[in-house]
């Protein structure tokens, strides 16, 4: 049974940065791409950032480009998105996903997914 945990969400003033961590449990062979999603109150879930499981390839949304850094230690099961530069804009519950470099990097969505975790950016 695939397990996807993350952590490192919070409250941060606009400007600051958060890292996020996301451990995946029961990974199977065919998922071989990581990602982020987020989903602020009222909106639908959107895509943040991808990464291959060798780490070789990326992708982020044009929001995040350049603020937002996805990095994955497969030795350890472990993927982390690095976010700088937050706005107000970026507050949202952030989602890890696992599953194939078609759904991941193509599609931008996944079937499956963590908990969640809370991101608050305050003025």
């Amino acid at each position: 049974q695939v397990q996807l945990v993350e952590s490192g969400g919070g409250l941060v003033q606009a400007g600051g940065s958060l890292r996020l961590s996301c451990a995946i449990y029961g990974r199977t062979w065919s998922m071989d791409a990581m990602g982020w999603f987020r989903q602020a109150p009222g909106k639908e879930r959107e895509f943040v950032a991808a990464i291959t499981w060798d780490g070789g390839s990326t992708a982020y949304a044009d929001s995040v480009e350049g603020r937002f850094t996805i990095s994955i230690d497969n030795a350890e099961n472990t993927v982390y998105l690095q976010m700088n530069s937050l706005s107000l804009e970026d507050t949202a519950v952030y989602y890890c996903a696992a599953d194939s470099v078609a759904t991941m990097f193509i599609s931008r969505t996944s079937e499956y997914w963590g908990q969640g975790t809370q991101v608050t950016v305050s003025s």
